[in-house]
């Protein structure tokens, strides 16, 4: 007898019926970019299609793809000013915690997520207290924590920890339990890589370190065991989903996350991974949404219950959108 795979393969239909991964906006976050200022819409050089928003234009962004059937966000703050202990991190009116109550008013429903570090408001740009060149690990929790509080405290659902400080998710659990804020759930960024993917983003954050890099925190690429020891460390610590960060070159990674442990997985498409689809598709090398569809199907397929991707803007858009595009 032959046996006949193709059967299943001859119509839209039928590969929709028997379709092993499926793709739908709940699963995504989008990450949005909150500068200074009103009415203003910068456009980043490396991400087409994404652009630094103030306030006012943020939340239209929020209510547009929340529209387009995208429930959730996580936000990145660019302060009006920066200091060596990050103080607009964890401000009161700081450009994040006015972002996520304007949103909340706007849009009640919409998942806000905070990422919670400290580089894009330190004059040095590293995610934590410096001291003779060093990255000072647990003095550097109470300025992680102080932000988590903070955020939470100006509506924040979830909390994201993105620093690679040791301890950080157990500190965090534990400052916001304290300050009664024991229903904010936090996914930790648990395996992020020192990665070359990260460039686009240090011009969209203005959080390019002002001396050496992040190699002493973040992990070595080579490494995939030690990416074990991480979540496991976060998910002892309480984090509620554990993140992996780079996600297309990190599969493999990924996957072995998905496989240990029971906790919902993330995985963040970053805005090197983006700006490379974005550029061969400007000169004409690929088919974009193609190869966009297939990208995010490989890291749904690995194991990612949740994908954080960069998305062009939603404003403007002229029907409903089913899936993000980029």
């Amino acid at each position: 007898m032959i046996h006949r795979p193709r059967r299943l393969r001859r119509s839209p239909a039928l590969r929709a019926l028997v379709r092993e991964t499926r793709l739908t906006p709940d699963n995504f976050v989008l990450p949005l970019f909150v500068c200074p200022g009103d009415g203003v819409r910068r456009e980043i050089s490396s991400m087409p299609g994404v652009f630094n928003l103030s306030v006012d234009e943020v939340v239209k962004e929020s209510t547009a793809a929340y529209e387009s059937g995208v429930r959730s966000i996580i936000l990145f703050g660019l302060p009006e000013s920066k200091d060596e202990l990050a103080s607009g991190a964890y401000a009161e009116d700081g450009i994040v915690q006015r972002a996520i109550r304007a949103i909340r008013r706007a849009s009640p429903e919409l998942i806000i997520i905070a990422d919670t570090c400290l580089c894009e408001y330190t004059s040095h740009g590293h995610c934590g207290v410096v001291r003779g060149g060093e990255v000072l690990n647990d003095e550097s929790l109470e300025l992680l924590t102080r932000t988590a509080v903070s955020q939470a405290a100006a509506g924040a659902d979830l909390v994201a920890p993105s620093a690679m400080m040791d301890g950080q998710v157990g500190a965090i659990r534990a400052a916001l339990d304290d300050a009664d804020f024991e229903n904010t759930a936090i996914m930790s960024y648990a395996v992020k890589y020192a990665s070359g993917f990260y460039g686009p983003f240090r011009e969209a954050a203005q959080s390019t370190p002002e001396f050496g890099d992040r190699r002493a925190y973040q992990m070595d690429p080579p490494n995939a065991r030690e990416a074990m020891r991480e979540a496991e460390l976060d998910y002892s610590e309480g984090a509620d989903i554990l993140m992996v960060k780079p996600a297309t070159v990190y599969l493999d990674v990924l996957k072995m996350v998905r496989d240990r442990f029971d906790l919902p997985v993330a995985a963040y498409h970053v805005s090197g991974e983006y700006a490379l689809i974005k550029a061969a598709a400007q000169k004409g090398w690929i088919d974009e949404e193609r190869v966009m569809m297939e990208t995010l199907t490989s890291i749904k397929r690995a194991g990612a219950d949740i994908i954080l991707l960069r998305a062009r803007s939603y404003q403007g858009a002229s029907n409903q959108v089913i899936l993000p595009g980029f």
